[in-house]
């Protein structure tokens, strides 16, 4: 039975261990979606992780679905992450770009031609997004053409080929928390009647070739997806999530790509189908109940004494504590996450967590949060 700390190959990327660093966005970019040193040094500090995914990174302007959230379309940006990827593998770490569309969890404010954002159906979210005077309601989306979705295929390629050039090791297409790529997936959020929506095949045609399309750029090797089944994250639902998901997997099974990343947002029952249709490496979010909020060192043990998974992805924890993995090595102690500092700001609650080696307690009062891992 392998542990969290044997290592791992994941297509082409060796592991020292099995604990890996979930994406976690912290809107700390500029306006102008460009990451600063200070990221660097926050993801620098978490080199320790067999592995990190970044924070959700939106392949395109109209990808965008938060303020301060980073891109990998420009040149600016590309130019930055650099600083990054440089600072992490310096410290001998690894780390993988997450490309996220946001689809119909966008703003006209978020985009130059203040536009509507798009998704495969005209369904609003029925949430909002906080913008920089406030909250604002998320509007109905514009309804994809066949050319819109051709063309939201050819920004995550863009994308992709922009983080290799980034120095990332790999790119990880976000398929899950309620984006463009879920609401594919989705119940209440795909009506369309054409290739891309009814029967499950059709349902999970668009994720298919995002992920064709990225691996094509990047090598199959280098690619990972990560999937929320039944997740009600961002208005979405989904009433018998195995049937799409089991299509999906079916699909990119072919492809060869390094690994699934699931977020386990309903019954272990439903984790184990997955780990049973999928062949590959299987990287695993646990949160068989969301009451146990943040995931536990005990619940990564667990999911891989389980045999459900051959690596187990943190979120809050890792940003509380930089040297996470040698706390769980040590059986603790650990800092407590501040929700107050999740999103914005400066480097409050950002990069001013002790290691262990400084053993000094920080005091943050713990709360019940919001998933953090969008």
């Amino acid at each position: 039975m392998s542990t969290l700390f044997d290592p791992v190959t994941v297509g082409r990327i060796p592991l020292p261990s099995r604990l890996v660093m979930a994406p976690m966005t912290r809107n700390r970019a500029t306006p102008q979606g460009v990451v600063t040193p200070l990221t660097a040094e926050y993801y620098a500090q978490r080199a320790g992780a067999g592995l990190i995914v970044s924070e959700s990174i939106q392949p395109s302007v109209r990808g965008q679905g938060y303020i301060l959230t980073p891109g990998l379309h420009s040149a600016e940006q590309v130019a930055a992450w650099r600083l990054v990827t440089d600072a992490v593998h310096a410290r001998g770490g690894r780390i993988v770009a997450q490309l996220t569309h946001c689809g119909r969890i966008g703003h006209p404010s978020l985009y130059p031609d203040g536009e509507l954002p798009i998704a495969p159906s005209a369904v609003a979210s029925g949430e909002q997004l906080i913008g920089f005077e406030g909250p604002l309601d998320h509007p109905t989306p514009r309804e994809m053409t066949p050319a819109d979705v051709a063309t939201a295929v050819q920004e995550f390629a863009h994308s992709a080929r922009n983080a290799v050039e980034a120095g990332f090791d790999g790119v990880e297409v976000h398929g899950g928390n309620g984006f463009l790529v879920h609401q594919f997936l989705a119940d209440n959020t795909n009506l369309r009647t054409d290739a891309y929506g009814g029967s499950a095949t059709h349902r999970a045609r668009f994720a298919v070739e995002v992920v064709r399309a990225v691996a094509d750029v990047v090598g199959a090797d280098r690619v990972g997806i990560r999937v929320s089944p039944g997740s009600p994250y961002n208005g979405m639902v989904e009433a018998d999530p195995v049937p799409v998901y089991t299509a999906l997997l079916d699909e990119l099974a072919g492809l060869g790509i390094a690994y699934l990343h699931v977020i386990e947002m309903g019954t272990r029952d439903l984790t184990e189908q997955l780990r049973s249709a999928w062949p590959g490496t299987l990287i695993l979010n646990p949160h068989v109940t969301m009451a146990v909020y943040p995931a536990t060192a005990e619940a990564a043990h667990e999911a891989m004494a389980a045999g459900v998974a051959d690596a187990v992805s943190l979120a809050a924890l890792w940003l509380a504590n930089p040297d996470l993995d040698a706390r769980i090595r040590a059986g603790g102690p650990f800092n407590t996450p501040d929700p107050a500092t999740f999103y914005g700001g400066d480097h409050v609650g950002y990069t001013d967590y002790p290691a262990l080696a400084d053993i000094i307690p920080v005091g943050r009062a713990s709360s019940a949060g919001v998933p953090l891992d969008r």
